[in-house]
């Protein structure tokens, strides 16, 4: 019986995701990123001092971040609540996501009687779902962070699966003809191959699992930083409310930039899907 061999562009691959220094071109456009987010803060700036914008309707960046000193706000502990949300609820999709893309993969009459069914369930909007959520698993991080998980669920599965469906299919019966079992074919071949996906798909779920939390605060919560918001929007404090969204948009540039260098280390570069 003839052994499987890895292939050998698996084995360039793999030498390609060594760990290399930065190179000019990431460096720019770090730079760049930087510059742009700069930018806006003297525009912002600029509107408010100079455009005489009533500060109840914008308070200026510095109003804004003077509100960190607030001691009733919570930031930390509301902060920690939203980053818990955030972070459970997309590591729930991601590993569920792929999970169910494999199984799906190796049983293709499973696939084909629950991907519409998932597809249908996905259409269902999650504003909608958030009472229930609540009535369910009452107020708290639990509700949130299915929510969260929710809408970011789908893409994961979807990009995934699409991934392990992408190998040629004279290359998997190239590799049955040497005796290869359903692992090696799913470790050696499949895999590598639908790496690329797999990370496309998880770093829109990073930008929905931030939307989700945040809507789950929205509808029934007791701490959180979309909590934060509503409460403080009563009394019209904008600069809190501005500080709070800023803090949810570091938490999700967070996640991302984890998604981004992981990507860097298990994907080569050219294989990238952008």
């Amino acid at each position: 019986m003839t052994r499987l061999s890895r292939p050998t562009w698996d084995a360039g691959l793999r030498n390609r995701r060594r760990f290399t220094p930065l190179s000019g071109d990431t460096l720019r456009r770090t730079a760049v990123a930087v510059l742009a987010h700069v930018l806006v803060i003297v525009v912002w700036y600029v509107i408010v001092e100079y455009g005489h914008v009533p500060r109840f309707v914008m308070p200026s960046p510095l109003a804004t971040f003077k509100s960190l000193g607030g001691t009733n706000y919570h930031w930390i502990s509301n902060a920690a609540v939203t980053a818990s949300e955030i972070f459970g609820g997309y590591l729930m999709a991601v590993v569920i996501g792929i999970v169910l893309a494999i199984v799906f993969t190796w049983s293709e009459p499973l696939e084909a009687a629950a991907m519409p069914l998932l597809v249908s369930l996905n259409m269902i909007p999650k504003v909608a779902l958030g009472p229930l959520f609540i009535v369910w698993f009452s107020y708290g991080i639990v509700p949130n962070t299915i929510i969260a998980f929710s809408i970011s669920f789908f893409p994961v599965l979807l990009t995934t699966a699409r991934g392990l469906h992408e190998v040629e299919p004279d290359l998997l019966d190239l590799v049955r003809s040497l005796s290869g079992s359903r692992w090696q074919l799913f470790t050696k071949i499949q895999l590598p191959i639908a790496l690329p996906y797999i990370f496309s798909g998880m770093k829109v779920a990073a930008i929905l699992a931030v939307a989700g939390a945040v809507v789950g605060e929205f509808l029934g919560s007791s701490s959180g930083l979309g909590y934060l918001m509503l409460q403080v929007q009563v009394t019209l404090d904008t600069a809190a409310m501005f500080m709070a969204v800023i803090l949810i948009t570091m938490i999700g540039v967070v996640l991302y930039v984890l998604v981004l260098g992981l990507e860097r280390l298990l994907v080569a570069r050219e294989a990238r899907v952008r």
